[in-house]
């Protein structure tokens, strides 16, 4: 088709033009959050260690999310404006997953330099050097494109039965593929594959290197290094929870919760592509000693 329709979050029609001031107060803070993260991370060379390039990486991929998605979202909700044109509906379905599981091999990662920092502290800086965060970080972003550009090809293949509209505030891969005619299997088969292998490669990784934290963290002598320890991983776990929550539920309730109405989905897909990207430079800006002293300073 030369485009689709967007309709926004169905059965909330009349209140879209309420909803969309939140959603812009919000990416508001997203942006303007996560460009400081970065900035104040590129400007201060204490901070070229892993875990602060691992969130600098972090930043950006909440940046590319949220731009990817809320303007549009903004204009269909203000200005009706509900067209997509074919190309850029793949485009924008495209930079969505690639992203979402770019953040979680991100995610992935950091938990690992959490447990090399606190379970291996004398060999950190040798285990994660700058090389290594650095290849670290392109083998995440290239599994992401690797895994994700393969759902295009097979929807750019796929007939479009005289039906155009999507019940979606942006292009998702699934709202794409309930639209297509025939034997969409294939489709199905394979976004299933992706999410499963990601999340659960991911997920069990963090499992067990908070596993490992857990059970060193508690052989410590000191009640104050037991809390430092704490202290380090809370903003990695509230994060992940942020991320991991509402990524789960818009996933399983995409294929398996009919009973489910609509808009409540839509609108857990559309806070989990926000509430990350604003709350995790609050999140680490805050609980971060040597970032909030760095902001206070600018």
């Amino acid at each position: 088709p030369a485009y689709f329709l967007l309709t926004g979050i169905p059965g909330l029609e009349k209140e879209q033009f309420w909803i969309a001031f939140p959603f812009c107060i919000m990416y508001g803070i997203a942006l303007l959050g996560n460009i400081t993260l970065l900035l104040i991370i590129r400007g201060e060379p204490s901070l070229h260690e892993p875990m602060y390039l691992f969130l600098a990486m972090l930043a950006f991929t909440d940046l590319v999310l949220s731009t990817t998605t809320v303007p549009k979202m903004l204009s269909i909700f203000w200005l009706g404006s509900r067209e997509i044109g074919f190309p850029s509906c793949l485009t924008q379905q495209f930079f969505i997953h690639a992203f979402s599981t770019v953040e979680s091999g991100v995610l992935m990662a950091m938990a690992l330099d959490r447990y090399v920092a606190i379970c291996c502290p004398l060999w950190h800086s040798s285990i994660l050097s700058g090389p290594v965060v650095g290849a670290l970080g392109s083998l995440v972003l290239l599994r992401g494109v690797l895994l994700v550009i393969p759902t295009c090809f097979l929807l750019r293949r796929r007939n479009f039965c005289q039906h155009y509209v999507i019940p979606h505030p942006y292009c998702e891969h699934m709202a794409l593929v309930k639209l297509a005619c025939g034997d969409t299997s294939a489709n199905v088969i394979y976004g299933l594959f992706v999410a499963f292998l990601v999340s659960g490669t991911d997920l069990l990784l963090i499992s067990v290197s908070y596993t490992m934290i857990l059970r060193v963290v508690r052989r410590l002598p000191s009640q104050k290094a037991k809390m430092k320890a704490f202290n380090t991983c809370t903003s990695h776990v509230c994060v992940m929870l942020a991320f991991y929550i509402p990524a789960l539920f818009t996933f399983l309730t995409h294929r398996f919760g009919q009973g489910i109405p609509n808009s409540v989905t839509i609108m857990v897909a559309n806070l989990y592509l926000l509430v990350p990207p604003t709350l995790n430079p609050i999140v680490y800006g805050v609980r971060t000693k040597k970032l909030w002293d760095r902001f206070i300073i600018i």
